[in-house]
């Protein structure tokens, strides 16, 4: 069987570490299935799955075809030992597995086949995320603060009023804008009059008693209400939909509490990468200024977010970090944003880092490509708590907001559904969006309904067909959508405003090799700038270059992900200016720079975390694994303003088609009980 298992590796059917724990294996254990599972289970942890699903082994043509080749066999069941039946009994009676009770370098947990670590990080993160009991509550004031809190923003409602009589459109525009559940109660005559009739904002504050909290669901209020007695929230909702928004006002609502009970809490805000976590600064910012709170409330929420690993504190060239289960960090509130991208190990090192006492609020898109390494912990948590809440929750949730959620309930909920809110209204994209619409549609994988959106009148996205023609259109956009920072450096702009520009348009790849990936757009862009002579065509540095940090350098305060511009200082002298999360730059000599690379494309995966007026994405001209519904949806919702997209019909609807599938027992764990 090794000898099976280094023929698969010189074909380059799996990786290098996946045959050396193979023969690491093979010289504790020489029985065939043994072996080969030890090669399966590290090639699946090297797509992102947690573990080797035993019930999914015969139904994978990847494994029987790689197999059949090398060893002549038709079957995984050809091979000894490996037929269903026996394999179980087999896996367990080897040294080198077993069912966690002892430390061997795999465990076989029911039909689930893990390296020991990555078992013990699913447990550890399960048990973290199911502790804590729901807080006895005065809900009486919690939900005078929720009231004030979300109040309904009659200004904007006045202000957006349709120019038309069509009381069915007016009746919708209410519908929308006041989330409005139960239509069929409400005097909907006396409504209209009301909203046509107003002179003045105030003059809609009527609209209180017309159409009062008990007919309307407002799931940013929701999520915040849930806040107010579990010690884990986590919320999910695609682009627009206003997490933001919702944790600032859940955070204002948890200081007013605090502040009422003597106490001062201390919040954290953090995201995975420097470019997420300057992001959330902003748009925190940006919510602060709209709170209906006292200005001692204001204070006390942060508006400055950093990163994951700063936060739990770098050890350079060690695995750990100073902050864990036995050097807890000092905090009363965790909010961490754009959960999606944060993988299972990291996940468990921030839980086991934090007091027993801290509540913990994960932001998060569920649809979004799941992390860069193994794990899906967002998607898991989503999934395991689908079913509704329990009845209690659902009485509570009444309580604090006044709609009924007895229809969202049900006896048979677990706790990891009381703690989980999906928002599911979007307030950046209206009917007339085509982005939202496109989203929308690739997220329900509605493959068949994509050519008619493209062919209806959206002004805001557009599908180009791969030929000669449109590549050179590509390039042209990328001219056209990269000219206006070149400008502003030749012009002298200041450091920020170049920033800003670079910031308004980006080019997003799904592959890194190849016409359509990154590495050849990156030196096509160049030549077409330089040929505008807007850029030298020749060396390595010059003013202009965009550069993407590509591994962590702690020292240095920057980490994968981060993007910086190269530009002239007072001097002349070339520097990488980079924009930290509280505004400030940072300049660096470009031989000081960890492992980097230019970026006038980057890859949708190194996206993530950020928006972008006017983003173009390219897909390749062949399938490949890579190109999955996740893959498109978060491309498309990078796009704030514009999205161009450049991709064959057939293989844009070939990924909607093809869902990502990782492997894991985190919802299993989560659903029973962590058990």
């Amino acid at each position: 069987m090794i000898t099976a298992i280094k023929q698969l590796y010189q074909q380059g059917r799996i990786r290098p570490l996946d045959y050396q724990f193979a023969r690491f294996t093979h010289e504790l254990d020489h029985t065939p299935c043994v072996v080969l599972v030890a090669a399966l289970i590290s090639h699946e942890l090297g797509r992102g799955n947690l573990c080797l699903e035993l019930n999914h082994l015969y139904h994978d043509p990847l494994f029987e075809l790689s197999l059949a080749e090398s060893n002549k066999l038709r079957t995984l069941a050809d091979i000894d030992g490996m037929a269903e039946g026996p394999l179980i009994s087999s896996l367990l009676s080897s040294p080198v597995i077993s069912d966690g009770e002892t430390n061997t370098p795999m465990v076989l947990d029911g039909k689930r086949l893990y390296l020991y670590r990555y078992w013990q990080h699913e447990c550890r993160v399960a048990q973290q995320l199911l502790k804590g009991r729901t807080k006895s509550e005065d809900l009486q004031e919690t939900r005078r603060i929720l009231d004030r809190l979300f109040q309904r923003n009659y200004v904007t409602l006045f202000e957006n009023r349709p120019d038309t009589g069509d009381a069915n459109v007016l009746q919708e525009y209410l519908i929308k804008w006041l989330d409005i559940e139960l239509t069929k109660a409400i005097d909907w005559r006396a409504c209209i009059q009301t909203l046509t009739s107003a002179g003045l904002p105030d003059d809609l504050h009527s609209l209180d008693q017309l159409i009062p909290p008990q007919y309307c669901l407002n799931w940013q209020k929701t999520a915040a209400s849930m806040a107010a007695t579990q010690p884990l929230v986590v919320i999910s909702g695609g682009p627009g939909t206003g997490k933001t928004t919702t944790v600032t006002r859940l955070l204002a609502m948890l200081v007013e509490k605090g502040l009422n009970q003597g106490k001062i809490p201390d919040i954290r805000l953090v995201a995975p990468t420097g470019k997420a976590s300057a992001r959330l600064t902003e748009s925190i910012g940006g919510a602060l200024s709209d709170l209906h709170c006292g200005e001692d409330v204001r204070d006390l929420i942060p508006s400055q977010a950093g990163t994951i690993h700063r936060l739990l504190g770098v050890i350079p060239n060690r695995p750990e970090f100073r902050h864990n289960a036995s050097n807890p960090l000092h905090l009363d509130i965790l909010v961490v944003d754009e959960a999606s991208m944060v993988d299972l190990p990291l996940m468990r090192h921030l839980l086991d880092a934090l007091p027993d006492h801290t509540q913990i609020i994960l932001l998060g898109d569920r649809d979004q490509l799941a992390s860069v390494d193994a794990g899906s912990v967002l998607g898991d948590i989503c999934s395991a708590a689908e079913g509704g809440f329990s009845l209690e929750q659902a009485d509570t949730l009444e309580q604090l907001t006044g709609f009924n959620f007895k229809g969202w309930a049900t006896s048979q909920s677990q706790p990891i559904n009381d703690r989980f809110c999906q928002l599911q209204k979007s307030y950046r994209f209206d009917a007339r969006s085509g982005i939202g619409t496109l989203a929308k549609a690739v997220n329900r994988g509605d493959a068949k309904q994509i050519p008619h959106i493209f062919q209806q009148s959206f002004s805001d996205i557009a599908l180009h067909p791969l030929d000669e023609n449109s590549y050179q259109q590509l390039m042209s956009l990328c001219v056209q959508g990269y000219s206006p920072y070149l400008q502003a450096i030749q012009n002298q702009r200041d450091e920020k405003s170049v920033l800003h520009a670079f910031n308004r348009f980006r080019l997003l790849c799904a592959l890194r090799e190849g016409r359509l990936g990154v590495e050849g757009l990156n030196d096509r862009i160049r030549q077409a700038l330089a040929r505008k002579n807007l850029i030298p065509s020749e060396g390595l540095w010059y003013s202009g270059r965009p550069v993407l940090i590509t591994r962590n350098a702690h020292d240095l305060g920057l980490y994968n992900g981060d993007i910086g511009l190269t530009l002239p200082d007072k001097n002349g002298r070339l520097k990488v200016v980079f924009e930290l999360p509280d505004g400030s730059l940072k300049h660096l000599l470009p031989s000081r720079l960890p492992e980097h690379q230019t970026v006038f494309a980057m890859t949708v995966h190194k996206s993530q975390g950020s928006e972008f007026p006017h983003t173009v994405m390219a897909l390749p001209e062949q399938m490949t694994p890579i190109l999955t519904r996740e893959l498109v949806y978060t491309g498309i919702t990078r796009a704030k303003s514009r999205l161009d997209l450049f991709a064959p019909p057939q293989i844009l609807i070939k990924a909607i088609r093809q869902k990502t599938q990782r492997s894991s027992g985190l919802k299993d764990r989560l659903i029973n009980h962590a058990r």
